[in-house]
């Protein structure tokens, strides 16, 4: 627990887009890399007030709190820090006593960087612009779409689609690399679509590569970071047939763009509360476009200057074509009321929490939806937090729950061990057991159908989507003499499912294989970082893992990508990532840790990010991969 307290204040800070790592020098070879801005000014004013205002937790190693350093908040974009104080995670506790001007000075005093830089990102300053965009042509060649390949989120790519057979899979070759100018997570998955790549970024762009070359047709600035992948899908607006590229962003917006060249199509703010934002991929299916949302209220709400808590994770339908709103449905029914004060005179709210993190999958046979719930932040628990949801998909209307673990109120920084814990906390504190993934809907060979979902407990349940929801097995990966699960979790971003097995990559270090139709446990292969434990924040895999027929991807927090046989785990093929790249648009890249997107394969390519710096001590980084068998 108490390494998740320095990384829960990660999420606060980042909040909103982050940025790149300290340029290195230019690899040989590649295109001459953009030019560093101008020094800010104002640098004295801006550490003055961060001096007065910020180092009781900044650079303060007697804190609790753990909070980034100043070399660690250099690291960000000062468009990032500004936000953080002026809306975001920092806004009502340390933003509210400072001026505009000041946030300023203190964004670019931080960063080093004046407010404006982040335009870098635009593609019209990248110097591997496409020489044409030809028409899109959403049906050429193959396509992994959206978050888990199908609306089932088996991310399973079939051989045909994948292009990438298993023995090709050791003779994977790096073809190109681009990094994200003013990013340190690369933490956006890439889709690919009609032959181009589509992909978010922590600097708030969303790019339209060539997935052959990598060179740039378009970008899009959204308003805040976007962590989530994007999903192509029709859309008719103006009496005009087309495809958008749908996604959300961590300011809680829902963009509709055009595929073909990035235009805004419509965008709508689906929460108005402060602390909320998109982290799961909007699922789009029949004309609607089904939005998880989640908060940061729970990293900040332990700070006893903050009115905790008020924010209520939901799941809500647009209309995919004009983004008005069809329904939406909180997993806290009831609305926050006033409920004490703490010794300072703050007022505390009750209930509140339940986020929603991961993207839903729909079941287009049963006309529903199904997601997991993350931790209450109050008490007493609603009866929906870490529970698996299934939502009809025209209304909204609860068709059945499942709860994993009654009674689990969490807030960061609350450990019961804490000598300054805080008045704000639960007075039971949970341990933070989320269902963080996206559940997995598979149809076993006989027919049946089987819904798997992961809790970050580390236990596996498997239930029957046709009888409301009925338990049809539970099996628990932990062996006996294997640590408890920490707020961490054992199982985070989530699994993929062939026709016999489901395989899930494990925070503690390694690979587990189980039987679809009884949850029997077939293999497991360990896969630790070198020199780290099983209990280190930073040990093993907590991204998504990807399968084509005969082989599982993982990527690890040690920035090393493997491919295992999904037969018996057998290592196939690795590859570090944590080093740095020259790139097709001559951005200084680095690769880190992998931590929560995973690979996407389509068409004889594998495509992944690299750089993690969010809830574990990964190396940051900034570039996308592209992969080809030679």
């Amino acid at each position: 627990m108490r390494d998740r307290k320095r990384h829960l204040l990660w999420l606060c800070v980042l909040t909103c887009a982050c940025a790149v790592m300290a340029p290195r020098g230019a690899a040989q070879g590649q295109q001459e890399t953009q030019p560093a801005p101008a020094a800010p000014l104002g640098t004295e004013f801006g550490y003055s007030i961060f001096q007065t205002k910020c180092t009781s937790c900044h650079g303060n190693r007697a804190s609790t709190n753990r909070a980034p350093d100043p070399a660690a908040l250099r690291q960000m974009t000062p468009e990032a820090i500004y936000d953080a104080l002026s809306t975001g995670s920092m806004a009502p506790v340390i933003g509210k006593t400072l001026s505009d001007e000041q946030k300023r000075r203190v964004a670019e005093a931080l960063s080093g960087r004046p407010l404006g830089s982040a335009a870098l990102g635009d593609a019209k300053t990248m110097s591997n612009r496409c020489a044409s965009n030809p028409p899109f042509d959403v049906l050429a060649g193959a396509a992994w779409n959206g978050w888990g390949v199908d609306v089932e989120n088996t991310r399973y790519q079939t051989a045909k689609a994948a292009g990438l057979t298993a023995g090709q899979v050791p003779h994977l070759k790096l073809k190109w690399a681009f990094g994200f100018p003013g990013g340190v997570s690369a933490y956006g998955q890439p889709t690919m679509v009609g032959g181009r790549v589509f992909v978010g970024s922590d600097n708030g762009y969303v790019y339209s590569l060539d997935a052959r070359t990598g060179c740039v047709y378009w970008s899009f600035q959204a308003k805040a970071a976007v962590r989530n992948a994007i999903t192509i899908a029709p859309i008719h607006t103006d009496g005009s047939a087309k495809h958008a590229a749908y996604f959300g962003d961590l300011k809680a917006n829902v963009y509709a763009v055009d595929a073909a060249n990035g235009s805004l199509l419509w965008t709508r703010r689906v929460e108005e509360h402060v602390a909320a934002r998109i982290t799961g991929a909007p699922a789009v299916s029949g004309g609607r476009v089904f939005v998880p949302l989640s908060a940061w209220e729970g990293f900040s709400g332990s700070n006893e200057d903050y009115p905790c808590c008020t924010f209520r994770g939901s799941v809500l339908a647009l209309d995919a074509n004009t983004g008005r709103q069809l329904w939406k449905r909180y997993m806290v029914p009831e609305e926050p009321k006033p409920v004490r004060k703490n010794s300072k005179g703050t007022q505390l709210w009750a209930p509140a929490g339940i986020s929603v993190w991961s993207t839903p999958t729909v079941d287009v046979k049963r006309h529903a939806i199904y997601f997991g719930t993350g931790d209450a932040e109050t008490e007493p628990v609603p009866k929906y937090s870490d529970a698996i949801m299934a939502l009809d998909m025209t209304s909204g209307k609860i068709l059945w729950s499942f709860q994993g673990l009654a009674n689990d109120a969490f807030l960061g920084d609350c450990a019961e061990d804490n000598p300054h814990r805080s008045e704000n906390c639960p007075k039971h504190l949970g341990p933070d057991w989320d269902f963080g993934s996206s559940p997995i809907l598979r149809t076993l060979p006989n027919g049946h159908r089987i819904l798997v979902a992961g809790q970050k407990s580390g236990t596996i349940f498997g239930f029957d989507p046709d009888r409301k929801g009925a338990l049809v097995w539970k099996t628990n990966l932990l062996a006996a003499s294997d640590p408890v699960p920490d707020s961490l979790g054992l199982i985070v971003f989530g699994g993929a499912a062939d026709e016999q097995n489901v395989y899930f990559a494990l925070h503690s270090g390694g690979m587990v294989a189980v039987r679809l139709a009884t949850g029997e446990r077939v293999w497991f292969t360990p896969l630790l970082a070198a020199g780290r434990k099983p209990t280190d924040q930073d040990a093993g895999q907590s991204a998504a893992i990807s399968m084509i027929p005969g082989v599982v991807f993982s990527g690890g927090f040690d920035g090393r990508l493997h491919a295992l046989a999904a037969e018996d785990g057998k290592i196939l093929w690795q590859f570090n990532t944590a080093r740095e790249f020259p790139t097709v648009n001559g951005v200084h890249a680095h690769g880190g840790g992998m931590g929560s997107a995973g690979p996407t394969i389509a068409g004889g390519m594998l495509f992944v990010g690299s750089g993690y710096a969010v809830l574990s001590g990964a190396q940051a980084g900034n570039v996308l991969l592209a992969f080809s068998a030679e």
